[in-house]
């Protein structure tokens, strides 16, 4: 009933909440990025979401509008060069995916789920693929991303989404949550500019 009906309640109603509240805060943020450097406040990039169909993730902006585009940053030379000054808050904060709120009211993504491979990535997709994840909708944020994140290989990653997708129940998504704000907190499982046991960091 959760994975039917109930989860997509649930999404509806905590990002729309949850956009009603933070709404001075994504406002102050659109400000800080479209001050900081030259280009748009927000960032569009095409992924992969449930069944394996593609759509526009978007993100405030973290990098130089000169960024080499759909490269996985551990792949960029020297990729500080070209994260700005906010950036680099909005990416150990992970605020800059705050605009994936509005695509989790609009039924694109969800609260808690795999969290959106890029369009090449087809490592990654393949090995959802076969554990089963590319049958639920892409998250916010996921159990791959509370348990290793960037740390993860592409094998792991996928086996814990895997994980995920076979038991989609509101319990799990509370204790995704709240491991999310720990993460968050903390820090934990986030690369910057390299390859951390295979997995590949994307661009933005």
């Amino acid at each position: 009933m959760y994975r039917s009906f109930g989860k997509r309640f649930f999404d509806l109603v905590l990002s729309g909440l949850a956009i009603l509240v933070l709404s001075p805060i994504l406002l102050l943020l659109s400000l800080w990025v479209k001050l900081d450097s030259k280009g748009p406040v927000l960032f569009r990039q095409k992924r992969v979401g449930i069944r394996r169909s593609t759509f526009w993730i978007m993100k405030f902006r973290t990098m130089r509008i000169d960024t080499p585009h759909d490269v996985p940053t551990h792949l960029l030379k020297d990729p500080e060069q070209w994260i700005t000054r906010a950036g680099r808050v909005l990416r150990k904060t992970s605020l800059d995916e705050l605009p994936q709120l509005f695509q989790i009211f609009t039924g694109k993504m969800a609260i808690v789920g795999p969290r959106p491979a890029l369009w090449n990535q087809d490592d990654l997709v393949e090995a959802r693929e076969r554990c089963g994840a590319n049958a639920v909708r892409p998250g916010l944020t996921g159990w791959a991303q509370v348990n290793g994140r960037d740390v993860l290989s592409i094998e792991d990653k996928a086996r814990l989404d895997g994980e995920y997708a076979a038991h989609v129940t509101l319990g799990m998504d509370i204790k995704c949550l709240w491991k999310t704000v720990v993460a968050v907190l903390t820090g934990k499982g986030i690369v910057e500019g390299e390859q951390a046991s295979g997995t590949k960091k994307e661009n933005e």
